[in-house]
């Protein structure tokens, strides 16, 4: 083989490798693009429940009932706190109202502070010392 000839093998070897490492990369971005497609916020809710449930199960002692009873706790802690939230709103919608009473108390006693000087000259009036 030729000097010359073994150089042409080695430009043609390159040229494949180039080809050959576009391809490579090419398809790593399809299927990483692919992945990140499948990946709907649907399928991460389901993986993740079923990732914690498998792991779960793995940590819960089995002779005994501690994982109930945990179960039990968080999820009770879970609606204790949907309940504050709940109670929350409804005493805010109270002092909503509260503050529109006062609100209402105020203006009735302005006006009724600008009908004190009529009021004492009817009571004079009727009584009839004017």
């Amino acid at each position: 083989m030729s000097f010359n000839e073994s150089i042409r093998r080695v430009k043609r070897a390159e040229l494949a490798l180039d080809a050959s490492t576009r391809s490579a990369t090419d398809h790593w971005r399809q299927l990483h693009q692919a992945w990140r497609d499948a990946w709907t916020p649907g399928r991460i809710v389901v993986a993740g429940i079923a990732s914690g449930f498998v792991v779960g199960r793995g940590e819960l002692p089995k002779a005994t009932g501690a994982g109930f009873i945990n179960l039990v706790t968080a999820v009770s802690g879970l609606f204790a706190v949907d309940q504050a939230g709940a109670v929350a709103e409804v005493a805010g919608e109270a002092v909503d109202q509260a503050q529109q009473a006062v609100d209402a108390a105020d203006a009735s006693a302005e006006v009724a502070e600008e009908d004190e000087p009529i009021r004492a000259y009817e009571a004079l009036r009727r009584s009839g010392a004017w």
